[in-house]
């Protein structure tokens, strides 16, 4: 099995649904993740803040051959990385036999909140 990651995208600035709605929305997405997790499917998720309460890390160095950094100083910036029509709102990790199986998982997300969800399998390295 694979595991898939199934990001979920927020509109930046778009109104965010009425509470009630809301309230269906998490209820029925609750539904769903059961169901994800008696199919084993089912690995982890969460939703995430505004990105304006993000803080980016980001090493000054440039990379050698080695792999190393030629410098270990990083910088801290306060809010996103970039700026964009679209922000990560929340994830669910999940198993898989293939493409197709996340896919479903994947749709049947999406029309669980109404938001886009990109499904996108986890780089494995085989050994």
């Amino acid at each position: 099995m694979a595991q898939y990651l199934l990001s979920v995208y927020q509109p930046t600035g778009g109104e965010p649904p009425a509470p009630e709605a809301l309230n269906v929305i998490m209820v029925n997405l609750g539904k769903l993740q059961q169901e994800m997790k008696d199919a084993g499917a089912w690995v982890f998720s969460g939703g995430l803040e505004a990105p304006e309460t993000a803080t980016v890390l980001q090493a000054t160095g440039s990379l050698r051959p080695d792999g190393t950094l030629s410098s270990d100083e990083v910088l801290l910036t306060d809010g996103p990385f970039i700026e964009a029509k679209e922000y990560l709102g929340g994830f669910t990790i999940i198993e898989a036999d293939d493409l197709d199986e996340a896919l479903r998982w994947g749709r049947r997300t999406a029309a669980t909140i109404g938001l886009p969800i990109e499904v996108r399998p986890f780089f494995r390295v085989e050994s």
